[in-house]
C-alpha cells in the first residue's frame, strides 16, 4: 500500500483557495476515514459499578428537586468519546435515573427511541401513550419514538432504572428534539395481558383488529416472564451454549424497537461463554447474580484488554469488533444479564458481521446463537 500525500505537501495558496470555496482534499484523510481491516473506534471497554454510582445518584436527589431536573439522571459516559459527548458507544446513550417517592417526571415525547430497565425499588410507574406500566426490578419498558411518556412514584423508597436510548445516532442525524405535554389520561388495558404466550396474539374474528398501540402493542416486558423463558429454554436445550432471548415485537417478530437490539442472557451455574467479535457495540447490565467479563485485546484496536467483575445492577460496554468472555461467578446459581446492542441498526445498513476466531472454531456455533 503506497503512502498517500499529506496536506502539508500542498502549497499554502492552493490550500487557501480550497478553504475559501469550502473544499477539502480527500487523500490526506482517506486512511483515517477508511482504515485497513477494521474500523477506527472511539468506544472503549468501560465499567460502571452500581455501588459507586448509587450514592452519587441519591445525592443528586438531595441536591436537585425534580422540578429543576425534569429527568434526574447521571449519564454513563464512555471516556473514549469524551465525557461531554454523553455516549456509551457510537449509537447508545445510557443514563441511571432516580425517582423519589411522590415525584412526577412530566409528560413529554421525543424522536430518539428509549427503553427503561428497572434496577431497584417498587411503587413507580411509567405511563406510555396512556398505558400505565408498573415498574419492578428487571422489567423492560419501551418508550419508542414519538410516544408520550411520563414517570410517577406512589411508593415509599427510591426507584432507579437504566435508560437506554439511540440518542447519539438521532442527534448525529440532526433529528433529535422533544415536545412537552400535559399529564396523560390512562386506560385500563395492558399489552402484556394480551401477549403473554409465545405464538398467540389477540385477533378478533368478526371485526377489524384495532388497538391503541398498533405500532407497539407490547410496552412492558415483565422480568418474571423473561426469566421464566430463559430457565425453560435452558432446561429444554441443555446443550445450548448461549441461553438468550431477544425482546421482540409480539406480532411482527422483529426487534422490539427500530435501532437498538434488546436481549436477556442466562449463564448457567459456573458457565463460561466466549462471544465472538461482532460489528455492533454491546452493553451488559447485571440483573441477577454476578459475572466476570473479560474483553479481549484485538490487533489494531485502540483499547487494551480489560476484565470487570459485575455485581447486581453493574453495567459495562464492549466495543464492536471485540470478542468477550462471560463467566458466571456462582457455581450453584444462574446469572442473568440484560444486553443492549446496535445490531438492528447494523443489519438495516448492511454492516452487520461476525468475526469468529479462526483458532477457536467452536465459536462458530456461539456466533450463530449470540444476540
Amino acid at each position: 500500500m503506497h503512502p498517500l500525500g499529506t496536506l502539508d505537501e500542498l502549497p499554502p495558496d492552493y490550500r487557501q483557495a480550497l478553504s475559501a470555496r469550502n473544499l477539502v482534499p480527500l487523500w490526506p484523510s482517506l486512511r483515517a476515514l477508511l482504515p485497513p481491516q477494521r474500523p477506527a473506534q472511539r468506544t472503549q471497554p468501560t465499567h460502571w459499578a452500581y455501588r459507586d454510582l448509587r450514592p452519587l445518584l441519591l445525592r443528586a436527589g438531595e441536591l436537585t428537586p425534580i422540578e429543576k431536573a425534569e429527568r434526574r439522571v447521571l449519564v454513563l459516559a464512555n471516556p473514549g468519546h469524551g465525557l461531554d459527548a454523553m455516549q456509551a458507544s457510537a449509537a447508545i446513550y445510557l443514563g441511571m435515573q432516580l425517582l423519589l417517592p411522590g415525584e412526577w417526571a412530566p409528560s413529554h415525547r421525543h424522536t430518539p427511541n428509549a427503553v427503561r430497565m428497572v434496577v431497584e425499588g417498587t411503587g413507580a410507574w411509567t405511563t406510555v401513550d396512556g398505558e400505565r406500566c408498573p415498574m419492578a426490578r428487571g422489567d423492560l419498558i419501551l418508550t419508542p419514538t414519538g410516544l408520550w411518556h411520563e414517570h410517577g412514584h406512589d411508593g415509599t423508597d427510591p426507584v432507579v432504572w437504566l435508560d437506554v436510548l439511540d440518542l447519539p445516532l438521532v442527534f448525529f442525524l440532526e433529528a433529535s428534539y422533544h415536545e412537552a405535554g400535559a399529564r396523560q389520561p390512562t386506560h385500563p388495558h395492558h399489552g402484556e395481558c394480551a401477549h403473554v404466550r409465545a405464538g398467540v396474539a389477540p385477533r378478533p374474528l368478526f371485526e377489524a383488529a384495532s388497538g391503541r398501540h398498533a405500532r407497539y402493542p407490547l410496552l412492558r416486558y415483565p422480568w418474571s416472564d423473561v426469566r421464566a423463558a430463559l430457565l425453560s429454554l435452558a432446561a429444554d436445550q441443555p446443550a445450548l451454549q448461549a441461553v438468550q432471548v431477544t425482546y421482540v415485537h409480539p406480532t411482527r417478530g422483529a426487534d422490539a424497537e427500530n435501532i437498538l437490539g434488546l436481549h436477556a442472557l442466562m449463564l448457567r451455574p459456573g458457565q463460561t461463554l466466549t462471544l465472538p467479535a461482532r460489528s455492533p457495540a454491546m452493553v451488559l447490565h447485571q440483573i441477577e447474580g454476578g459475572s466476570q467479563v473479560h474483553v479481549h485485546a484485538v490487533a489494531g484496536a485502540r483499547h487494551a484488554e480489560a476484565t470487570y467483575t459485575l455485581d447486581e445492577a453493574d453495567t459495562c460496554v464492549i466495543p464492536g469488533y471485540t470478542p468477550a468472555t462471560l463467566s458466571n461467578r456462582s457455581p450453584g446459581e444462574p446469572a442473568f444479564l440484560f444486553i443492549a446492542d446496535e445490531s438492528p441498526l447494523h443489519r438495516k445498513l448492511g454492516l452487520y458481521e461476525v468475526r469468529p476466531d479462526p483458532a477457536r472454531p467452536e465459536l462458530d456455533a456461539v456466533a450463530r446463537s449470540a444476540p
